[in-house]
Parts: structure tokens; C-alpha cells; sequence
């Protein structure tokens, strides 16, 4: 949007950013893998709404109870069990998934609660069996600095992801349970967020914080950003489900758009909830939710976290800032520090470059991330190399046993095979090569350098290595036989 003063229109963003913790279910020992086969089972089932604690019922369920739709659950027996079609009480909570969150809460300075409990909250779309969905709150009141601006952080909570929407008709919904009960974050802003711009960028961050633990699940559906906003004379809409950080300045545009629209027909701007929709605009989907949704979870008991338990909780380094030192300490280009945190390879790639000293960082860095891409590209083929059989190509163009020029050789046979051959690749003894190299220089008098590195490399192929080979063609050809 041209010549807006987001200030002027007194603008106001908040963002939830959902994402998936990669540990088993919440409260089950279930797997959290989703599948594409057959259904072991189906389950039919209708949710009505309950009345809070004060006597109030919640005007989001009370929608979804008036569309008069019933629910299809296909489950599976390797992923889903009695708790998620809501016939078993829940098992204690996943702890590697409480770390993850006490772990992100302590990155984000958050005042950690010492003593909290799970709370049921009501969802009556179907996504959850039970009709509510379990969340904890971990911690409040974090923040973090972005280009210079304080962004706070209201809540960081644990809670379970909820059921995959296969299908829709006009009487039923169809879930698949294979997703319910994950383990996930919520991390929500407070409104301190400006411009659509800035919104992009507290998303990428925080996406980036989550991502340097390495206890995050990543790819399509395992990350979703909700964002909530606000403007002069307009109304608070929540956004659902951004898959995709970069269009979220579009998003925001597109519902400011909206709403300055009906202002000028004069209409009222109602709040709620929108889907967005695939070309970025939003379609209503029910009314924003109030607090009587919320209520204690009264099958699981109060969860106490200890000073001792957080202390226990290491702050890893970012990936912003690895990435910076790995093109500091080891002179990488910013496009192989950042591959090497993508594949996961960063701490592999220290130890060999401390341990290999004969070989440059970049190219123990180019074969650890880019030939096995190289490879799988080329020939349409699942290049995954373990890390042991990495280092026995490593050790041995270390040590001068085999050359740079068959590392892609060497790979392509190794996933081709399921075997490591390095004999095969083996280089020619120096003193052999040199002998073979006067007999060529004897044989092709006059022949210029170019030349007769041509006919050396092709006969011994990617058993000599380049520079060896140069050397000695040279160390003759000055003195020419």
C-alpha cells in the first residue's frame, strides 16, 4: 500500500506463531507422524457446547453448534490411541516438550511460572474429539529486539495440535486423528507490531529462534502464524493459518484495505475470525472467541517447575549468529555457513575442519552440503551420507589416499551401493605417476603444458591428483626431456 501512514491509521499487530515440537504426543506415548494410508477405523461423533464455570457459554462454540454438522475421525493403531477419540484420560506431559518451551521462554526472557496447570479450551469445529483442546501456559512478558524495536512478548504456551481436515460437505467435516495431541508452541505478541513490513520480520525472527534449538518440526503444516490486528474506528481481526512469512505483509494490506473500505460505505466492521484465502484476501469464519472457552483440565494435576529444573536449560546459539562465526572462524561464504545449519552438518563440519588441517573449509564444506545436492539432482537419487562414512572420505583425501576429483565418484557409488569402496578410488603412487608423466612428456615432445595435462588426467581419470600432477609436468617440462 502506497502513501500510508500506519501511524495516522493507528495500526495495531499481534502475531501467534504456532509450531510443531518434534517429540512424540503431548499427553500420549503416540508417535507424531502423520500417514496417508487407509484408515484403520472411523469414529462418528457430535460436540455440543458446556457452560463455564461462571454460567456462560461461548459465543465461538455456540456458532459452530448452530451449522448442525457432525463429525467423521479416521485413525490409524501406529499413530492414535484411546485419548485421541477422548475414551482415556491423559498420561503426564511429554517432558522433552516441556524443555523445548521452558528453553525458547528463557531465549525470549519470559518470567518463567514456577507453578501452572493445564487448562481445557473449548473447540467445537470438530478438530478435537474431546470438544477442547489442552493448554499451558509457560511463560509472560518476554520480548525481543528487532532492528532496534522492544517487541514484547505476552504469553509462550504448551499446548496439543488438533486434528487434520481432510474434507468438508454440507452435512459432516472428516479429521484425520493422526496430528492430534502433537506437541506445539504458541508464542503471542503483545500489538506492538507497525507496519505490515515489521510484522514479516518479528515472524522470520522468531521462526529463526525456534529453529536454532533444533527441537522444531519444519515444512508445509507443521508451522502456522495467526495474525491479530487493529485499526482507528475499525475492529480487532484475527487472521488464521499464514503458512508462508512473506505474505504476510500482502495479508495485512489486503484486511486494512478491507476495512477502510466498508468505513467508506459506511458500514460497520464487525470483529471475528477470517480464513485466509489462497489469493491473500479473508473470508469470515466465525466470531473472535471469548474467555469463557477456558477451564481447568481436571484429569491431570498441578505441574510445578523448579529454579533448578530452569538453570538446567541451555541457551543454544542462534543460527543468525553460528552462521556469522562460521563465516568468521572458518572464511566460508554466507551461502555454505547458512547450508550448513540448514542440513544440520554446522557441527560436523568444526570438528572435521579442526581435525583435517590438510584440507580447506570450504571444500570440507562443499562435499558435507553441496555434492550430495549436486548428486541428487543430477541423477535423481536419495544422496544421504552418514556422518561416519563423510569422515572416511574425509580421513582419506586428508591424508593424500584418494583425490578431490573422485569425491563425487566415491558418494554416487556409495548411495547407489550401500557400500563405501574407497580401494576403487585409490590415487597412484607419486613415484609411479611421476615415472608415467616423464614416459608422456618423452613421448609427446613439444606438446605444450595444457596438452599433456589432458592426456595425464584422462588416462589415470580420478586416481592422481590435479595439483600433484601439475607440479611434476612442470618440475619436466621446464628442463623438457
Amino acid at each position: 500500500m502506497e502513501n500510508i501512514d500506519y501511524k495516522e491509521l493507528g495500526l495495531k499487530i499481534g502475531l501467534e506463531i504456532h509450531r510443531q515440537i518434534d517429540t512424540d504426543k503431548l499427553f500420549c506415548r503416540c508417535r507424531s507422524t502423520l500417514t496417508e494410508d487407509k484408515p484403520d477405523f472411523l469414529i462418528e461423533r457430535i460436540l455440543r457446547p458446556i457452560i463455564s464455570e461462571l454460567g456462560e457459554k461461548d459465543i465461538a462454540a455456540e456458532y459452530e453448534l448452530s451449522k448442525g454438522k457432525f463429525a467423521v475421525y479416521e485413525g490409524h493403531y501406529s499413530n492414535t490411541c484411546e485419548l485421541e477419540i477422548d475414551e482415556s484420560p491423559p498420561l503426564g506431559i511429554n517432558k522433552d516438550a516441556l524443555n523445548a518451551v521452558l528453553q525458547i521462554s528463557k531465549m525470549i526472557n519470559a518470567h518463567i511460572l514456577n507453578v501452572t496447570e493445564v487448562m481445557r479450551k473449548q473447540v467445537l469445529d470438530y478438530s478435537n474429539t474431546s470438544g477442547f483442546q489442552r493448554t499451558i501456559l509457560i511463560g509472560m512478558d518476554g520480548s525481543v529486539i528487532i532492528n532496534g524495536d522492544d517487541i514484547k512478548i505476552d504469553t509462550i504456551i504448551l499446548e496439543e495440535d488438533a486434528a487434520r481436515k481432510i474434507d468438508e460437505t454440507e452435512n459432516n467435516v472428516r479429521y484425520r486423528l493422526d496430528r492430534l495431541g502433537t506437541s506445539m508452541i504458541e508464542i503471542a505478541t503483545a500489538p506492538d507490531i507497525k507496519t505490515p513490513e515489521q510484522a514479516k520480520e518479528v515472524a522470520g525472527f522468531l521462526g529463526m529462534i525456534l529453529k536454532s534449538t533444533g527441537k522444531f518440526k519444519s515444512g508445509i503444516g507443521t508451522i502456522r502464524q495467526d495474525i491479530n490486528l487493529s485499526i482507528k474506528n475499525g475492529a480487532r481481526i484475527e487472521l488464521k493459518g499464514v503458512q508462508d512469512l512473506r505474505h504476510i505483509p500482502k495479508i495485512i494490506e489486503n484486511e486494512i484495505e478491507r476495512q477502510l473500505s466498508l468505513m467508506k460505505q459506511g458500514k460497520k466492521i464487525e470483529p471475528g475470525v477470517r480464513k485466509i484465502n489462497p489469493d491473500l484476501t479473508s473470508t469470515y469464519l466465525r466470531p473472535l472467541p471469548g474467555a469463557s472457552r477456558i477451564y481447568p483440565e481436571t484429569d491431570l494435576p498441578i505441574i510445578l517447575i523448579t529454579n533448578e529444573q530452569i538453570d538446567k536449560i541451555k541457551i543454544p546459539e542462534l543460527i543468525k549468529d553460528k552462521s556469522e562465526r562460521l563465516e568468521s572462524e572458518y572464511s566460508l561464504s554466507n551461502e555454505l555457513a547458512n547450508a550448513l545449519i540448514k542440513e544440520n552438518k554446522s557441527d560436523l563440519f568444526q570438528d572435521y575442519a579442526n581435525k583435517y588441517k590438510n584440507l580447506t573449509h570450504g571444500l570440507i564444506a562443499h562435499i558435507l552440503v553441496e555434492i550430495p545436492k549436486e548428486i541428487s539432482a543430477k541423477f535423481d537419487i536419495n544422496a544421504y551420507v552418514d556422518d561416519k562414512t563423510f569422515e572416511s572420505i574425509i580421513e582419506s583425501l586428508n591424508s593424500g589416499k584418494i583425490s578431490r576429483n573422485s569425491i563425487i565418484d566415491i558418494i554416487l557409488d556409495f548411495v547407489k551401493n550401500k557400500k563405501l569402496d574407497l580401494e576403487k578410488y585409490a590415487v597412484i603412487d607419486t613415484k609411479d605417476l611421476e615415472k608415467e608423466i616423464v614416459s608422456v612428456i618423452e613421448q609427446n615432445k613439444g606438446l605444450p603444458f595444457g596438452a599433456l595435462m589432458g592426456i595425464i588426467m584422462s588416462k589415470f581419470k580420478n586416481k592422481v591428483d590435479g595439483k600433484t600432477a601439475s607440479e611434476i609436468i612442470k618440475k619436466y617440462k621446464t628442463n623438457e626431456i
